[in-house]
């Protein structure tokens, strides 16, 4: 942790603080006015850890001074707690101290409610609701900002509270250590202050994961001497190369960095290593002057040391989307390996203090910044495994560079494809996306993206919808655009296959019954059978009361009935002999499916198939369709088969014989053995795991057989 705020956790009391504020900035008499303010308006008041409670504001103000010396941000860090835990109003704020502080307490003030309403009124304490909590918390909290120094001081403010977490409860502490990590902890990056993200992550790695911080914290200390020495000797070596090369030491900066114990964490996670093998643990950084001098830096260390080429990265050309500019290069020297960062002294300005770095309070301009790039935050899915993935994916994850053919840049996850990419230069792109090319050479949408590929994506003319790709695409933002077109799309068939039924069912009499008598939810109708045999009562309800004598006989003669075929049900007033699965999709037992009329036939497709939205938008005649329940029962086995050739073909076909549908095969052979583990799951509408099992042990050696039915319910 930075010394400046190990300093700062140690501070109880009020003239400490302000000491400390001083030496930030220096004290303005109308801040004077402010602190003596809050020193009267918490009087009385304490903290957990019983030390005055404006001793908390007046730190929280100095961590602010430390990214802005603006007075406006540094009066608003003292003054955020004032409206929400004393009498005094924000009428009184603004008529006091001005509408730009007022604006800002204000936004601090709403951020406390919003977590209120979403932590407080909570009666669930599970891991899950809390991370949802802290989700839905996160995404109203960006949306109701729209003064991006609100949540510095915010962040600020959840720093030094964090800083004093130990004088809480265990159960609090990793409640609110979990909250950091979801909610603030990805607001800091987006900004780009690594300080604070670095730090808010360390803190809230000690409490979440005690255990494997102290491993970490162990392992560091333990090695901390032969680091140092190590480090001394590279930066030693390395100051005498850039000297031998004419560069002026006195006007260059260079210090050694050892990675953060949280990135550790997920870097030993992500690639499932242990801390020994994390590469990148040593690492220096250079300061130069200006931007043409990293690259001169560079030049010598890459013909001094060993490069390992595929660490590269070059962000000073190609910045990240929060401003960050740094070249990152690794290389050999002495039989270990260094990561050196090479910026200029302002590039470190902005890595360091990020947004914050560009403020120009002092020149009286207005904040504008834009927030638009910071909702990319604003996740709508509350899934608590999934966000997971996507901030993995989105925030910690390693990344490429791929290009424009006009030469711009793009920063996608590492195993992103061109259809990431298709959503990252604009949705309409994603959406209408045919093929690419990459680097001139056609490929397909989802062939993953190598750094430096230069993509050009080929649109249509017409939005089309691939929902079996979600899982194949990497970011977030190609993910939600899937899911928002399948469910746009679904509610499009939904509402057209109602209509089609409905029409299907009057057909002998009219050609769309739907215009004469209109009917409200048509998605229901595929979906409900009950609403279904409602709407087609009320429709001959009317017809009865609008047509003469032979038409109601006919009409009250057409009766819905069911045609049971194998796993499948079709509800007709027309005779169904046969069903039939197109070659186009053929859906498997529990996929959505529509069933269309030929004569006497139903033909079965899976409800997105392209073929049958296309039959579906030309009105084409449509049976209500389901899945007969418990049809269809999955079971998992280990077998051992022979390390042969053609053993594991043999016994596919053999489970084929007894229609077993195969849904995954898993097999390993050991080395030096003549006996291979095969792993196998399968359905079949057969409900006694007995009777499956003795078909199967007729052809193999069975180690492990259950239901997966079973499994789930244990």
């Amino acid at each position: 942790m930075d010394q400046f705020f190990k300093e700062i956790q140690h501070i109880n009391n009020v003239d400490d603080a302000i000491n400390k504020l001083k030496t930030q900035i220096d004290i303005s008499p109308k801040l004077y006015e402010i602190i003596n303010f809050i020193i009267e308006a918490h009087e009385g008041q304490f903290r957990k850890s019983g030390e005055p409670y404006c001793v908390h504001p007046i730190l929280v103000a100095t961590i602010t001074a430390s990214f802005s010396k603006d007075e406006a941000v540094i009066a608003t860090a003292l003054l955020h707690d004032v409206v929400e835990d004393t009498p005094y109003t924000l009428e009184y704020v603004k008529n006091t101290w001005g509408s730009d502080i007022a604006h800002m307490v204000d936004g601090l003030t709403k951020i406390v409610e919003i977590r209120e309403h979403e932590f407080v009124t909570s009666k669930d304490s599970s891991d899950s609701k809390i991370i949802s909590s802290a989700l839905t918390f996160r995404k109203m909290l960006i949306a109701s900002i729209d003064d991006v120094r609100v949540l510095v001081v915010k962040l600020c403010d959840r720093l030094h509270n964090m800083l004093t977490l130990h004088v809480l409860p265990a159960n609090k502490q990793k409640r609110i250590a979990e909250e950091t990590l979801v909610v603030y902890v990805p607001i800091a990056n987006r900004l780009g202050i690594s300080t604070l993200k670095n730090t808010l992550e360390d803190l809230a790695f000690f409490y979440i994961y005690p255990n494997e911080y102290k491993k970490i914290d162990a392992f560091l200390k333990e090695h901390e001497h032969s680091m140092q020495l190590s480090f001394n000797n590279f930066i030693t070596t390395t100051k005498t190369l850039l000297e031998k090369n004419d560069f002026d030491l006195n006007k260059i900066k260079i210090y050694s960095r050892i990675k953060h114990h949280y990135s550790i964490y997920l870097k030993m996670q992500r690639k499932g290593i242990s801390i020994d093998e994390v590469l990148d643990l040593f690492a220096i950084r250079i300061l130069v002057e200006n931007d043409i001098d990293c690259y001169k830096v560079l030049g010598f260390i890459h013909l001094e040391y060993k490069p390992l080429i595929s660490r590269f990265k070059d962000y000073v050309a190609t910045p990240k989307e929060n401003g960050y500019q740094t070249i990152h290069t690794t290389v050999f020297y002495n039989s270990k390996i260094y990561e050196i960062q090479i910026r200029s002294f302002e590039m470190n300005k902005i890595a360091e203090y990020g947004i914050a770095a560009h403020w120009m309070y002092k020149t009286g301009v207005k904040n504008t910044t834009n927030l638009n790039w910071l909702k990319s935050l604003e996740f709508s899915n509350e899934n608590v495994e999934e966000f997971y993935q996507e901030t993995k994916a989105d925030l910690y994850g390693e990344e490429i560079i791929v290009y424009s053919p006009k030469g711009e840049v793009f920063t996608l996850p590492v195993g992103s494809t061109a259809y990431d990419f298709a959503f990252a230069v604009h949705t309409n792109i994603g959406k209408r996306a045919v093929a690419c090319y990459i680097n001139k050479i056609k490929k397909p949408l989802l062939t993953v993206l190598k750094s430096t590929d230069i993509v050009s994506i080929e649109i249509g003319d017409e939005t089309v919808v691939r929902c079996s790709w979600i899982e194949m695409v990497k970011t977030s933002r190609a993910k939600k655009q899937i899911k928002l077109l399948c469910t746009h799309r679904q509610k499009e068939i939904d509402e057209l296959s109602g209509k089609n039924i409905i029409n299907t069912i009057f057909s002998r009499y009219y050609e769309d019954i739907t215009k004469i008598y209109p009917i409200e939810s048509l998605y229901k109708i595929p979906q409900i059978l009950d609403y279904l045999k409602h709407t087609k009562l009320t429709i001959e309800k009317n017809i009865l009361r609008d047509k003469g004598l032979m038409t109601r006989f006919k009409i009250l003669t057409s009766k819905i009935k069911e045609f049971r075929f194998d796993n499948i049900l079709i509800y007709s007033n027309f005779s169904i002999s046969s069903v039939s699965f197109d070659h186009c999709c053929h859906p498997k037992f529990g996929d959505d499916i529509v069933a269309f009329k030929n004569g006497n036939e139903a033909i079965i497709h899976h409800k997105m198939c392209d073929k049958a939205y296309s039959k579906i938008k030309n009105n084409q005649e449509m049976l209500f369709c389901k899945w007969t329940q418990n049809s269809v029962y999955q079971y998992k086995m280990v077998i051992s088969i022979p390390n042969t050739r053609g053993e594991l073909a043999k016994v596919l076909t053999y489970l084929a014989e007894y229609e077993f549908y195969i849904l995954g095969v898993d097999f390993g052979r050991q080395k030096h053995s003549y006996i291979q583990y095969c792993d196998i799951e399968f359905e079949t509408n057969k409900a006694n795991i007995d009777e499956v099992r003795k078909i199967v042990e007729k052809k193999v050696k069975v180690i492990e057989f259950f239901s997966k039915k079973d499994a789930y319910n244990k």
